[in-house]
C-alpha cells in the first residue's frame, strides 16, 4: 500500500492516508479488531477510536489512520499498513 503521512496535535500524532480509495466497513472492523483484544472507544459509522500496540488509534472508513503518539513515519505507514491488511 502506498501512503502520505501528515502530522497531528502539535507534532505528537501522525496519520497515514491511503493512496488507494477504500470503503472500509466499520462494524465488520470492530468484531476483528475486538477478536484480535482491542476496546473500542467511540465508533460510528465513519471511524473506530481503539488502543492499538500502546496508542490511541483512530480508523477512518476511507483508509485514513491515525496513531498518537507517534513521530516516526516509517513507522506509522508500517503500522498502517498491518492494521488496514487485517480489517480491509
Amino acid at each position: 500500500m502506498r501512503f502520505t503521512t501528515a502530522r497531528l496535535c502539535g507534532g505528537k500524532a501522525l496519520m497515514a492516508i491511503s493512496a488507494d480509495i477504500l470503503d472500509i466497513d466499520m462494524d465488520r472492523a470492530a468484531k476483528i479488531l475486538e477478536a484480535e483484544g482491542c476496546t473500542i472507544k467511540e465508533r460510528d459509522e465513519m471511524m473506530l477510536v481503539f488502543d492499538w500496540n500502546g496508542m490511541e488509534t483512530t480508523l477512518y472508513s476511507q483508509g485514513k489512520v491515525m496513531f498518537l503518539p507517534q513521530t516516526d513515519r516509517a513507522k506509522c505507514i508500517s503500522d498502517a499498513t498491518e492494521l488496514l491488511e487485517k480489517v480491509r
